[in-house]
């Protein structure tokens, strides 16, 4: 599909989804660039950066990554801790028909990436003994007439039943009830609109429920921009203040933020595009500019794979929670195998168990972020492709995902590699 881009220089210094399915494009491929580059962080911020040592290029983490370019995204970016120290790269394109590469640490749009954040705040309030976790949301919000037996556990769990805001939803009988516009041509000239959490959690509740509250597990927004309410609500601060007193600031993660109705990314960011039809005509249009607050506290942050790297091995390592919270954070329930903003997933033999969350906001952008359960062993990365209303094919997108997880945390899988390639 595309041409295999030349090795680049890799540089290492010792160290001190559910992703939805997305489109791959015909366009987008056409207009790609192969090159790829892979550096220290040093190298995120321009500095000149001299050559590795004999024996530490990593071009098994390259290839995983320029994978994804082959298969048709636009851009990538992948930062690696291990045993080995740190390593860093991009491949692709940062823009649609240019040749400049994807910044290495570069600002992307994290999607639900968000509820980890969220689900940690809430934690943290629950240590302090401000939140019950098996108390009523009720209690704490009593004037938005939520069913009292819907728990703090449940939205963080997603066994609450709410309906999903963000798209809608299909019921058990095939009923299909729509949502806000979230995806597709409708989000596309809707995506500068604004939303106040609590408009966005009154839609909700105002559509019936999915089940009965903790019968079932059904993943949703709903749930953590009612946390978002929640944490507002017992703390008198603001989502994004709280963030910046219990997690930002102490971490050190200056290039994370809630944008709240900011559209645009601030510093060096690659681009995420859309295509639609207009008047029998196909069109492009740059998507780096989006209104999140669609999203509020469930997948509106603005973050970094430095800044996610260093959160969530502050937060497996017990930097953030105390033993026993962090504990039930991580403990699988349900379908899904979800914790508290937390995926619980068994790599198998010899691999052992990471706990991850992925995120991708509407359109044209998507967040990894992986952890060992010690934090000592990190994958985060994002990319970026062109996107349209049926979001593509995409075939092997997940196998790509497994074959880069593998890669880092169980030393490789040459079968999931070359099933990827025989995919394309």
């Amino acid at each position: 599909m595309n041409k295999q881009s030349p090795p680049a220089v890799t540089v290492t210094r010792p160290r001190g989804m559910v992703f939805r399915r997305v489109a791959v494009t015909a366009l987008a491929a056409a207009l790609l660039a192969g090159t790829a580059t892979a550096g220290t962080a040093a190298a995120d911020s321009g500095v000149a950066v001299p050559k590795a040592a004999a024996g530490q290029d990593r071009p098994e983490l390259q290839n995983a990554m320029q994978a994804f370019v082959d298969a048709g995204f636009l851009g990538a970016q992948l930062r690696v801790h291990d045993q080995r120290g740190e390593w860093v790269g991009s491949a692709g394109v940062r823009k649609l028909g240019q040749t400049a590469k994807p910044p290495t640490n570069g600002r992307f749009w994290a999607g639900s990436v968000t509820k980890t954040f969220t689900a940690t705040l809430v934690l943290q309030l629950v240590a302090a003994g401000k939140i019950g976790l098996d108390a009523p949301v009720a209690g704490y919000l009593p004037k938005l007439g939520l069913d009292r037996r819907i728990t703090v556990r449940m939205l963080l769990q997603h066994t609450s039943g709410l309906f999903n805001y963000a798209g809608g939803e299909t019921y058990d009988d095939g009923t299909s009830v729509p949502g806000l516009p979230a995806t597709g041509d409708e989000w596309l000239v809707n995506r500068f609109r604004s939303y106040t959490p609590e408009e966005l959690v009154r839609f909700a509740l105002s559509k019936p429920a999915r089940f009965e509250p903790g019968t079932d597990q059904s993943y949703a927004n709903t749930n953590y921009t009612l946390a978002l309410l929640l944490i507002e609500k017992v703390t008198g601060r603001s989502y994004s203040e709280e963030l910046q007193r219990r997690i930002l600031r102490p971490l050190g993660l200056r290039d994370t933020v809630v944008p709240g109705d900011r559209t645009e990314l601030p510093g060096p960011h690659a681009h995420g595009y859309y295509r639609y039809q207009d008047a029998g005509q196909q069109k492009v249009v740059d998507i780096s500019r989006q209104n999140l607050s669609l999203l509020a506290g469930a997948g509106d942050l603005i973050s970094t794979t430095r800044d996610l790297h260093t959160f969530i091995s502050a937060l497996m390592g017990g930097k953030l929670l105390p033993n026993n919270l962090l504990a039930e954070m991580r403990k699988p329930y349900g379908k899904y195998n979800y914790g508290f903003g937390l995926f619980v997933q068994d790599l198998g033999p010899n691999c052992g168990t990471v706990y991850q969350h992925n995120g991708s906001p509407p359109h044209g952008y998507g967040a990894l972020m992986y952890s060992s359960p010690d934090g000592t062993k990190t994958l985060t990365a994002s990319v970026t492709w062109v996107d349209e209303a049926t979001r593509g094919p995409a075939k092997d997108f997940q196998t790509l995902v497994d074959s880069l997880v593998k890669e880092v945390f169980c030393g490789g899988s040459a079968g999931a590699a070359e099933e990827a390639k025989q995919a394309r």
